[in-house]
């Protein structure tokens, strides 16, 4: 009961500082016991927060559970899946654009093949970053000529600002995490948002065939994941066996077939080649022979 009302407080009190923080931002001057009265809203929440933390910390502590490992138990008791996950794509996309400014890849060890396949997309993100950049300096320009207080300004510049570098983001995501492909594993990516590793010994087929009438982005039908890149797949694996592949949100689904889009499928069909074992030579062999 407790950790659903520590919840429910803390997704109340979000929103609800975002709406304090325009209207002081935008000069509206609100009475002082309503700003006392939000202090004391917030102090509580925290306090309630810290309790609940502080009892399934304990809780998992009493049952033998190592230090780091209860404290990242009783966050994840406390912050819901989605919730976390959602922060991770923020916190991957920040990494993957000081990997793209490194020119530098995430996940590619020596002696890996890496299918890129940000080709078809990254011009349509490239638009949607440009309309983001005349959206801020139109909004920018109309917030002037209606005379909005420098707040408010400030507020709208910043949403469109945290908007632009979201899109850099995405992007950045899809140019330094491709598909791997190494002696052990193949792995299938879509930029910061999935990322699914399959054993080299559970595929059984890989066929080059294209689809441009793929339906969004991460779509699974049946026991078949469909990665698309602009509404197009190009390549299909089969898998000996079902494997749990976890959407964005968290939800888990078993698959055994995967579409997905390698800019170079040709490289792909190469390196998804079953290894064959090499002639014996030597003694034995002739010997054998």
């Amino acid at each position: 009961m407790m950790l659903k009302i520590a919840r429910a407080a803390m997704f109340a009190m979000v929103p609800a500082e975002v709406v304090l923080a325009v209207l002081l931002l935008s000069g509206v001057a609100l009475p002082r016991p309503v700003l006392a009265g939000a202090e004391l809203v917030v102090l509580a929440v925290l306090l309630l927060q810290a309790l609940v933390f502080g009892q399934r910390y304990h809780a998992l502590r009493a049952d033998g559970t190592g230090r780091r490992a209860a404290l990242r138990g009783a966050y994840e008791q406390i912050v819901p899946e989605k919730v976390r996950r959602i922060m991770g794509f923020d916190a991957k996309g920040m990494v993957s654009m000081v990997l793209w400014v490194g020119r530098r890849r995430h996940g590619v060890p020596p002696g890996a093949v890496a299918l890129s396949y940000h080709r078809e997309q990254t011009v349509l993100m490239f638009g949607f970053l440009f309309a983001c950049v005349i959206e801020l300096v139109a909004v920018e320009i109309l917030l002037r000529s209606l005379d909005a207080p420098v707040g408010l300004r400030a507020v709208v510049l910043a949403l469109d600002a945290y908007g632009i570098l979201i899109a850099l983001a995405v992007i950045a995501g899809y140019v330094t995490r491709p598909h791997v492909v190494t002696a052990d594993e193949l792995r299938v990516r879509y930029g910061a948002f999935f990322d699914l590793r399959i054993p080299r010994r559970l595929v059984t087929g890989v066929q080059h065939k294209r689809n441009y009438n793929e339906t969004g982005m991460i779509k699974v039908e049946g026991e078949c994941l469909a990665l698309a890149a602009n509404s197009q797949t190009n390549l299909i694996v089969e898998l000996a066996e079902p494997v749990v592949a976890v959407r964005p949100l968290g939800r888990r689904e078993q698959v055994r077939v995967l579409r997905f889009f390698a800019d170079d499928p040709s490289a792909a069909l190469d390196a998804l080649r079953p290894v064959r074992p090499a002639a014996a030579t030597g003694p034995a062999a002739r010997a054998s022979a």
